[in-house]
């Protein structure tokens, strides 16, 4: 199993003065994902939690919906040419009954840990094929003061982080700030979705009344997995792009952006935010 951190050697110069000193490094390593045996999707993350990122993809995909769902997750044995099991391609069975999507998809297969699913199809393609429809009926409410103490909540659980500075982190909180989950890796969707994938195994989607927190930009694949999992706010510490708040605009989805402190820019979904709490 790949770890989550890797030592190596570096020449450090401050001052003017070079030294040698080991250097703790997020280590990075590709997942393949499979369904039902057959090739779906290739990701680089950050190694642990692979279940969790697998069945959390899916979700995203409108694949799964809830645990049931799920036959069985497991490595693929033999995945290395020698026989060996390297702990980089993960299977994921469907329960009898569930339909099987077409692996051909409508996109690349391949996803870096920096862009998400990029060219992911339309706006449609993500509300026909939410499994939680009601995500504008929420009726959340969420203290602006409140949502401003958020981000040193997550950067205080980020352990990885304060060790390497290069993951990115997503925080899952109720709406009264109590913190439910947080998760890291190199890829910010990689995290959002081992999140959204912890809940799915343990009975949770749809995660109404609860706010997704992310460590950097609030893309449009953020916008579509809160809205794929239920999430009715999410926000971010950098800018949404246009087509995120296109998203939530029209899925009901509460996006904020600029998080930092108290201050914030709300994009859609104001309603859900209380400026007196």
């Amino acid at each position: 199993m790949g770890r989550v951190t890797e030592r190596r050697r570096v020449l450090r110069i401050r001052g003017g003065v070079a030294g040698a000193r080991a250097d703790t490094l997020v280590a990075e390593e590709p997942l393949e994902i499979r369904l039902n045996g057959k090739p779906l999707a290739i990701t680089m993350r950050t190694p642990g939690d692979d279940f969790a990122l697998a069945v959390g993809f899916l979700a995203s995909e409108g694949v799964l919906a809830s645990a049931s769902d799920v036959r069985a997750v497991t490595y693929c044995e033999g995945a290395a040419e020698d026989g060996t099991n390297t702990y980089n391609v993960v299977n994921v069975q469907l329960a009898a009954g569930v339909p099987v999507p077409d692996i051909t998809l409508e996109r690349n297969v391949y996803t870096t840990s920096s862009c998400g699913l990029c060219g992911k199809a339309s706006l449609d393609a993500v509300r026909t094929a939410t499994r939680f429809p009601g995500l504008a009926d929420d009726p959340v409410r969420v203290g602006a003061r409140l949502l401003g103490e958020l981000p040193d909540r997550l950067r205080a659980e980020q352990k990885v982080f304060e060790r390497t500075g290069a993951l990115h982190g997503a925080g899952l909180f109720s709406a009264g700030g109590e913190l439910i989950d947080v998760r890291e890796d190199v890829g910010r969707h990689n995290a959002v979705d081992k999140i959204v994938g912890r809940a799915l195994q343990a009975g949770r989607l749809p995660l109404a009344g609860s706010v997704l927190l992310v460590s950097g930009r609030a893309s449009f694949e953020l916008a579509q997995k809160a809205v794929m999992a239920g999430i009715p706010v999410l926000a971010a510490v950098s800018a949404p792009s246009s087509l995120a708040v296109d998203l939530a605009l029209e899925s009901g989805l509460t996006l904020v952006g600029f998080l930092r402190g108290g201050d914030m820019n709300v994009y859609a979904g104001e309603e859900r935010i209380d400026l007196t709490a």
